[in-house]
């Protein structure tokens, strides 16, 4: 069996804008610093892990770097941990993407497995990056304790398949900034989840933004 903590990257100045992230190499801002020391403390404090994986984006190399150095670890890039490509929507605020592509944008809302984001990805191009990566590190760590460090979208899919659901569940989970998430992977394939969404180590924090 091994044991996943699945780790959300903490704040960046987009998030608070409403802004179209993806693979935009987009750093974490101070708050999302303070959120990153707080989750590698906390990962620490409760799973011994033997090595950190992450998106190879800056704001999730950011926050794993906080979760490694907590563990006396060096945090690895991954390239089956990386976000959606949004495409043409990438850099954009989401009231812009509103009215620019009005009903992409609302089937984004309403279905959003069936879009395929301008000059970007789906849903379903995710599943089968995260998937593939889970499967690689799961056979690189038979019975260890793993963190892997991604971003909203690629932590909802990958959630979403652990659990066994499709993608127009998307909406149907929660992933704040730093959230927690863990899943053990059994020796026969099957999976448990254990914690989902967790941001109860980032309470103290609330009052700072």
């Amino acid at each position: 069996m091994t044991h996943i903590v699945l780790v959300r990257h903490g704040q960046t100045v987009w998030n608070k804008e409403a802004r179209f992230r993806g693979q935009t190499d987009v750093p974490l801002d101070d708050f999302g610093l303070r959120q990153a020391e707080a989750t590698g403390g906390y990962v620490a404090s409760r799973w011994p892990v033997s090595a950190v994986y992450a998106s190879p984006l800056r704001r999730t190399m950011q926050t794993a770097a906080a979760i490694a150095t907590a563990q006396g670890l060096v945090p690895q890039p991954f390239d089956g941990l990386l976000d959606v490509n949004f495409g043409r929507w990438q850099g954009e605020l989401s009231a812009q993407v509103a009215r620019r592509y009005p009903e992409d944008f609302q089937r984004w809302l309403d279905a959003p497995h069936t879009v395929h984001f301008p000059d970007g990805e789906t849903l379903d191009d995710v599943k089968a990056r995260v998937t593939a990566g889970l499967d690689e590190i799961v056979a690189r760590h038979p019975d260890e304790t793993v963190a892997l460090v991604s971003h909203t979208v690629a932590n909802r899919v990958l959630l979403l398949a652990v659990i066994g659901l499709g993608n127009e569940h998307f909406w149907r989970l929660g992933q704040e900034t730093c959230a927690v998430n863990v899943f053990d992977v059994l020796d026969d394939g099957g999976t448990v989840i254990q914690l989902l969404n967790d941001t109860s180590h980032l309470l103290s924090l609330s009052r700072e933004k």
